[in-house]
Formats: C-alpha cells, sequence, structure tokens
C-alpha cells in the first residue's frame, strides 16, 4: 500500500495504524528496497507554484535534490521575497514525518555502537525499520522525503535548515513569535523569507536547542547568549519575552566554509595587488596591525585572510571570544573564552591574553580588542610580540580615541608601538554592496610639540575612480634599513610579491591551503616558485 493512498476512519494516525495493523500479516514477509534517490526515475520532491503578482527573478539548489530557493519580487509591494522550497508532504506523509521524528529517538538514544551520531546511514536505516514496524510499504518518493525531515531535524538546524546551506546568506535573523524570518543576502541584501515560528512554544524550544548545540545553557534566568554554533557560525540568541518584547530571537551570523584568501580580497576590490604586497612584507617583518571599521566591514576576514602570510613554523596563538578565525598554520594555538556563570571560573581574553605570553609565540591574533585586554595586547607588542586584532571604528581618529579612552585606557605612549591601522568600509557602489580598505595607515611616534600621536596615510581609497591612491612609506623605509636593503632591492622585492599574487589571482587559485603551500614554497625559494606558477600561467608548461 502506499502513502499516497492511505487514509485513516477517523483522520488521526492511530486511525491510519489501526487499518494497517489489519493488512500486516499480509505485508510481514515485504522488506523496503531502500536505495538511492533517483531525480529522473522518482521525480521532484519539491514543487514551487508562483504567487500571484510575483515574478521569478531567481532559483537555485540549496541542498540538492530536496531543497531549492526561489526569489521573487512582489509588483505590488515592490519588494523581493526569499521562498525556502522543501519536499511536498501530503496529509499522510506529514502525519507519518511527525511520528517518525517523534518514535526514532529512543533508537538513536540507545544504539550500541561506537559512533552514536545520527549521520545519513543511521537514520536511513533506522527510519526503514520502523516504517517495516508500523507496517507502512511506501515508494522511495516518500522514504526520501521523510529521510530529508529526519536528517533535517536531527543533523540540521530544523525550519531554517536551507538558510543554514545556502551559500550567499551572509546572516539569518528570527526577530520574534509569527514574524518573517529576514536574511541578508549577498545579491539582494536585506529580504523577507517565507519561514515563520507561528507558535511561541516552538520558537523557544528551537532557541534552547540552538544553545543546547552550542554548548551552552539558557533560560529565562539567563535569557541572553553569544555563542559560536558547531559549524562555525555566530549566534545571538534572546529567550521568551524578557529582554526581547516581541518574543524569542536569534541572529546567526555566516561565515564561509573556507576562509577568504587574499587572493578572494584582491578579486572583491577590498584591496590590490600593490597593498597586498605591502602587507605581505610588513607581516614578514613583524609590524603589528589592526583592521577597524564598521560592523560587517570584513575586519576578521582580512585579519584572516593576510595571516597565511605568516611564515611557516613561525608559532601563533589566536585568542576569541567565539570562534571567527581559521589558519592554515601548523604551528597555531588556538584558544576561546570561557563563561560559567553558577559554576567554575570565567577565563575571558585578558587571561587568555595573560596566559599567551608564556607560551612564548611570535604572532598573537586577538578576535577583537575592546576592554582592558587591550593594554596587555599592546605590552606584547612593547615587548617584541607581533600582533594582529580588530576593533569597532570608522576612521584613525575613531581608533585613538577608542583606545585612549574608557574602558579600553592604553595610555598613548604605548598606543606607538602600533605599526599599521587598516580601517575598513561597507558601502555602495554601482548599486551593490561592497567592502573597501578605506585606508592603510603608518602609525608613528609622539609629535613632542603637540604631545598628539603621529601617522600618515600609505594608500588611501578613491570612492569616484574605484581605485587604491599609493603614498609614501616610512615603514618600508624601516624594513629596507633592517634588512641591510638598497632602494633596489626592497623595489624588486615588492615587485616579486606583485608577480606572485598576480599569477596566482590569473590562474584563480583562491584555495586556503593552496595558497598557503604556495607562500611557504615562496619563503624558502622564491625565484623558483615564480618561475614555476608563471611558467604554467603562460601556458607554456603542464
Amino acid at each position: 500500500m502506499s502513502g499516497d493512498a492511505a487514509s485513516g476512519t477517523d483522520g488521526t494516525f492511530d486511525g491510519l495504524r489501526r487499518r494497517l495493523v489489519r493488512t500486516y500479516e499480509m505485508l510481514r514477509g515485504s522488506t523496503l528496497d531502500v536505495r538511492p534517490f533517483r531525480p529522473g526515475e522518482d521525480g521532484p520532491l519539491a514543487s514551487f507554484d508562483l504567487p500571484s503578482g510575483h515574478e521569478e527573478l531567481d532559483r537555485y539548489w540549496v541542498n540538492a535534490p530536496f531543497a531549492y530557493v526561489v526569489i521573487t519580487h512582489d509588483l505590488e509591494e515592490s519588494k523581493n521575497r526569499y521562498h525556502a522550497v522543501e519536499p511536498d508532504l501530503n496529509p499522510f506523509e506529514a502525519t507519518l514525518r511527525d511520528r517518525v521524528l517523534a518514535d526514532i529517538r529512543d533508537p538513536l538514544l540507545y544504539r550500541d555502537d561506537d559512533d552514536g551520531a545520527a549521520d545519513e546511514s543511521v537514520l536511513s536505516t533506522e527510519l526503514e525499520s520502523l516504517l517495516e514496524e508500523y507496517g507502512v510499504d511506501v515508494d522511495m518518493h516518500t522514504f526520501h522525503k521523510l529521510l530529508y525531515y529526519l536528517l533535517r531535524g536531527f543533523r540540521g538546524f530544523g525550519r531554517i535548515d536551507p538558510l543554514m546551506h545556502d551559500p550567499h546568506i551572509e546572516d539569518v535573523s528570527c526577530d520574534g513569535y509569527d514574524l518573517p524570518i529576514f536574511v541578508y543576502h549577498d545579491e539582494y541584501t536585506d529580504i523577507e523569507t517565507n519561514i515563520i515560528f507561528e507558535d511561541p512554544e516552538e520558537l523557544d524550544n528551537y532557541v534552547v536547542r540552538l544553545a543546547q548545540q552550542s554548548g551552552r545553557h539558557i533560560s529565562v534566568g539567563d535569557p541572553v547568549v553569544g555563542t559560536t554554533l558547531p559549524d562555525g557560525s555566530r549566534i545571538e540568541l534572546a529567550l521568551g519575552e524578557e529582554v526581547t518584547p516581541r518574543g524569542s530571537a536569534f541572529t546567526i551570523r555566516q561565515y564561509a566554509d573556507e576562509p577568504f584568501t587574499p587572493i578572494d580580497l584582491i578579486d572583491y576590490g577590498t584591496f590590490n595587488v600593490e597593498q597586498m604586497a605591502y602587507l605581505w612584507l610588513a607581516i614578514e617583518h613583524n609590524k603589528s596591525l589592526i583592521f577597524a571599521g564598521g560592523t560587517a566591514s570584513g575586519k576578521t576576514t582580512s585579519m584572516n585572510a593576510v595571516s597565511m602570510f605568516i611564515p611557516p613554523r613561525s608559532k601563533v596563538l589566536s585568542i576569541e571570544d567565539t570562534r571567527e578565525l581559521s589558519l592554515y598554520h601548523d604551528n597555531w594555538l588556538s584558544s576561546v573564552t570561557r563563561e560559567r556563570l553558577h559554576e567554575g571560573a570565567d577565563i575571558d581574553m585578558y587571561d587568555l591574553l595573560r596566559s599567551a605570553l608564556r607560551h612564548r609565540p611570535e604572532y598573537i591574533i586577538v578576535g577583537e580588542v575592546r576592554g582592558d585586554e587591550a593594554v596587555t595586547l599592546f605590552q606584547a607588542m612593547n615587548t617584541g610580540h607581533t600582533t594582529f586584532s580588530t576593533m569597532h571604528a570608522d576612521s584613525i581618529e575613531t581608533v585613538i580615541n577608542r583606545l585612549e579612552n574608557e574602558p579600553i585606557n592604553v595610555p598613548r605612549a604605548m598606543i606607538q608601538s602600533l605599526d599599521l591601522l587598516s580601517i575598513q568600509r561597507l558601502t555602495r557602489l554601482d548599486g551593490e554592496r561592497v567592502r573597501r580598505s578605506s585606508a592603510i595607515s603608518e602609525v608613528g611616534g609622539i609629535d613632542q610639540r603637540t604631545g598628539e600621536l603621529d601617522y600618515s596615510n600609505a594608500f588611501t581609497w578613491d570612492a569616484d575612480t574605484d581605485t587604491f591612491d599609493k603614498q609614501d612609506s616610512s615603514l618600508l623605509d624601516e624594513i629596507q634599513d633592517d634588512r641591510g636593503w638598497t632602494r633596489t632591492e626592497l623595489l624588486e622585492e615588492l615587485r616579486n610579491r606583485r608577480r606572485f599574487l598576480t599569477a596566482l589571482q590569473d590562474r584563480g587559485i583562491t584555495d586556503y591551503r593552496q595558497f598557503t603551500a604556495l607562500v611557504n614554497e615562496y619563503y624558502a625559494d622564491p625565484e623558483r616558485v615564480l618561475e614555476r606558477i608563471e611558467y604554467v600561467d603562460d601556458g607554456a608548461g603542464p
């Protein structure tokens, strides 16, 4: 008996089951022939009907062959809509899904194998077993629909699973009960979705689940939690109506599965090749750097990318309150803060930074400076440790002002140990949202006449032409003196690094593992790697 034909006398699952039990003896000898889903043979799992008054703008898979996305434009309201399309369920399949979701928990909890994770093979086996226990003989079309919802519920993110699979989404925002979820799409910007948590209890439970998945506790007594999901996404949670009157809420900031490389940032126009060659030379020569900018201006992304220029085998230690950094570096020690509200002791960034200095790192990367840990960070700079960090500020003046005043309070004499400041902006060009490094500035000493901190711009961004202007650099003069180079040798080294980056850009090498391996090879033998990559790039070799 197929799922489509099944129906109960009283319209409930119990009614269905009573009817199915009567035919169980007939079906006892049959087994479900489970096989991979075949779209051509089994047909589409999900369908979408274009709403009246809408025109379709885009359509793409996010979890093929199960879920896809359709972007439409509402002509009457003149706004775009995001439709997450998942497998269709008829009433019997929907009821069967709910029953299976409830009944499958015990078998998963009491599995006696070493790996109790609810992966696809485990769920498929348990689903097959349950269907045989029910006496329900379903076709592969229905079986794979049910398997999708099991995977979504146990291994995925429930209702918002299609959003979390969409590589075009940067932010997911749920603002309360019975309100549509909004996303930030890299092409369509802020857009309303068709996903809504109508039931307050369901949303409350979902927020608790997200906290538990992250290894954190959330309750009415402690209703706000910021943490990191297992996939690396950053999430802010609020439970109930204690602090968010419209109900439980959450915001998820997604990050790329693989970190951006300097080549990606060049391709996106955030920096140009000359700036990257300059930053590379500065990082190799242990110059400390802070990336500053507003929210979503790409500070952490840029810091993570240029960290790929750190020489191989150098000891690197990172400190974060939520995991965001991803380095492909052998000698990297990652540390994350810990909060314990009811037992144990908190370990904050200040504690981690003090501990980091005892590990004798050559490079210290701090996710963001915002408090008293900044003083320790600048003490580390003063004692010869190279440090990278980020902070919220929209100009060089704002950075210095924030560093010198509450709650950071870094003495001006210590700030002069900072070498570079990169100011980043999130702006719009030709109707598109872009990120640009508006200035790369070099921090000098304190002016003896005015007592102010001196700084100068090495690069500035011209918004009218979307180009970067280069100015004189005293930092390059320092590197030249430290290395004992002539001016010709310095310029030759910068030119070689531009050649290297340009060749990788031309070849489309944006994989962070391959990029880091080539940078390490450059450190070992620059002439050989330049000859090899340009030889291949010219099409003269394999």
